[in-house]
């Protein structure tokens, strides 16, 4: 099985962590965003970013000097948002760590889809954006991300946002699976995904199938980490995980 991710806004450039040990497999396509994105002025760069002044001068700056080549840090350890911080990469065994690079791809707006230790500088370029000319990211990346990760696996752990994983949903085959794990609280008797717990939820997920060594998605009903399995509220394409305390009968 494979497991999808989301990419955070938030990244750095780190020297305190393992070396980089792969390209991104869709650099070529990336450069070509990265050029696009210079011939932008500056305001239609704020606007497609949707992001304050101050973000959107730093951003801008950063375009300017963007080297794909140089300063590389491994994805997992480059992105630094809520989800990133409770997979704890820095923490993680050996073991772990080899779990990650079989198993564990992040979805990206700029790369396509990267792999564990796939060396990137940080940029800013979410899914959704939409490019004067070159049109929405969507159609770019077009079934891209979808083969590369189904080109092994036919299936797929959902731990990515619908803004992310639709890059992949859309294109799934009749002999392929999808399966999405939603982190939920219950709400006049029904699952409600609560944005920053959920974020963090999938953090811990990705941490508990590496210690686990998951092969298996049925395995995934035993991750009990503030949240509780709902047999009832859950299907085959769908696993809805409660937070404890919240959970209905079963």
């Amino acid at each position: 099985m494979k497991i999808i991710l989301s990419p955070a806004k938030n990244m750095r450039e780190a020297d305190d962590c393992p070396s980089y040990e792969t390209m991104p497999v869709f650099l070529e396509q990336t450069e070509i965003l990265l050029e696009k994105m210079r011939s932008m002025n500056r305001d239609e760069l704020k606007q497609m970013w949707n992001c304050s002044d101050s973000l959107a001068e730093k951003n801008a700056d950063r375009l300017e000097y963007m080297n794909l080549r140089s300063r590389l840090t491994p994805a997992l350890f480059a992105y630094t948002g809520l989800a990133f911080q409770h997979i704890s990469a820095g923490a993680m065994t050996e073991t772990q760590l080899a779990y990650l690079r079989d198993h564990l791809y992040i979805l990206s707006g700029f790369y396509g889809v990267l792999r564990p230790f796939d060396g990137i500088v940080p940029y800013r370029l979410e899914m959704q954006a939409v490019m004067p000319e070159a049109g929405d990211l969507y159609t770019f990346w077009n079934s891209k991300i979808h083969d590369e990760i189904c080109a092994s696996d036919r299936v797929i752990v959902n731990l990515a946002s619908k803004e992310y994983s639709q890059c992949v949903s859309r294109y799934l085959k009749e002999d392929e699976r999808m399966i999405t794990c939603v982190f939920a609280k219950l709400k006049d008797g029904k699952p409600v995904s609560g944005g920053t717990k959920a974020k963090m939820a999938r953090g811990d997920m990705v941490w508990w199938l590496s210690e686990n060594g998951t092969e298996d998605p049925e395995d995934m009903k035993k991750f009990a980490q503030g949240y509780t399995y709902s047999e009832t509220l859950s299907s085959e394409t769908e696993y809805v995980f409660l937070e404890k305390g919240e959970q209905r009968d079963e």
